[in-house]
């Protein structure tokens, strides 16, 4: 069994690898194929293509001086210090985010929203606010010096100051395994992410849907299912995600897990990663023969060798998800699939040794 779904056009910053985006939809039904509407200019040519660029370039005016402005909150905080910054509360944070959506550009609301929920928030705050305050810097001057950088890497920076991910190059005809599927959500949207493989070509896609706050996205696939249909890669460097065709079919064959490797491969997969695109928040991995062990600082996924481990998120180490995990492998090495990222690593699907043809859905 597959699923009808229509996916409308999403005027959102995307992600990455995980992240931030806006968007609103509805519910989700049932068929024999899986159906969709491509993304933006899916459904026919710019009436007024002359308009079109007098509002981008509009927007984008907008934009340059939200980023300006906030060039100048960035530089006032560091000139009054970072520990002034646990004694101003939300409030200040609320009010510049409010500023960035004026400017429409909600990628830059929400890098500054986040903003507000680091002091206090732990042991080392200071050092996380100036990070983020220093990728938040990064992204800004990568915007006022959009003209001058190469054009994916310029794409990406537009996309994740909060202008929509355009579609860019051939669609890409595969038998796609459903890896994993999760939501999030917040006050405003739920944010369905699709993780599939490409079992021929070896490539690995994120499809988003959306919902409005408590309701569920329209796109709905089974994990481990394999689905013969296309997918069209949204433009930018480093970028993995995709829009589905009109329509996908389940197909009967034997399911393997994504070719992995070892822990240190897929730290230099994120590394890797991170030059295309520094704001990624994490990176789809495979781990290859892992076991997951307990340490001191909590639990982490090591090489069966011994040489190298990933702590798991904390976010992963609360979920049951991470007891099935536990449980499959019984101490025996395993194939994890997951995020990696600068926080840990988030594991979302696993395969045993006895039965590699069945995907375990962690989340």
């Amino acid at each position: 069994m597959g699923v009808r779904s229509t996916i409308e056009p999403v005027p959102a910053p995307a992600p990455d690898g995980v992240s931030r985006s806006t968007k609103d939809g509805g519910g989700s039904g049932h068929g024999d194929a899986v159906g969709g509407t491509a993304g933006p200019g899916a459904a026919g040519g710019v009436a007024d293509p002359e308009a079109a660029r007098r509002r981008a370039e509009r927007r984008a005016a907008r934009i340059t001086s939200g980023a300006r402005e906030l060039e100048q909150r960035l530089a006032d905080l560091l000139r009054g210090g970072l520990a002034a910054a646990g004694q101003s509360g939300h409030g200040l944070w609320e009010e510049t985010a409010a500023r960035m959506v004026d400017a429409q550009a909600p990628g830059l609301a929400g890098r500054v929203r986040e903003l507000g929920a680091i002091p206090g928030s732990g042991p080392g705050w200071p050092v996380r606010l100036l990070e983020e305050c220093a990728l938040i810097h990064l992204l800004d001057r990568a915007w006022l010096a959009a003209d001058r950088l190469p054009a994916p890497f310029a794409t990406t920076v537009r996309t994740r100051v909060g202008l929509p991910s355009p579609v860019a190059g051939l669609p890409v005809r595969d038998h796609w395994l459903v890896l994993a599927q999760y939501d999030t959500g917040d006050a405003r949207l739920t944010t369905r992410r699709v993780w599939l493989y490409g079992t021929a070509g070896g490539r690995t896609a994120l499809v988003l849907s959306y919902g409005a706050a408590g309701r569920a996205p329209l796109l709905s696939l089974p994990v481990g299912a394999v689905l013969d249909g296309e997918l069209t890669p949204h433009a930018g460097s480093g970028q993995l995600r995709a829009e589905p065709g009109e329509r996908f079919t389940p197909v009967a064959g034997p399911v393997t897990p994504p070719p992995g490797g070892p822990v240190g491969a897929a730290l230099d997969a994120y590394g890797s990663a991170l030059r295309e695109d520094p704001w990624l928040d994490a990176w789809p991995v495979t781990l290859r023969g892992v076991v997951p062990a307990r340490a001191e600082y909590g639990w982490q996924l090591a090489d069966a060798d011994g040489r190298e481990a990933l702590p798991l998120t904390p976010d992963a180490q609360s979920r049951p998800g991470l007891w099935r995990l536990v449980a499959l492998s019984g101490g025996a090495p395993v194939t994890v699939f997951g995020e990696c990222g600068h926080r840990g690593f988030t594991p979302l699907a696993a395969w045993s040794p006895e039965a590699p043809a069945e995907t375990v859905p962690l989340v």
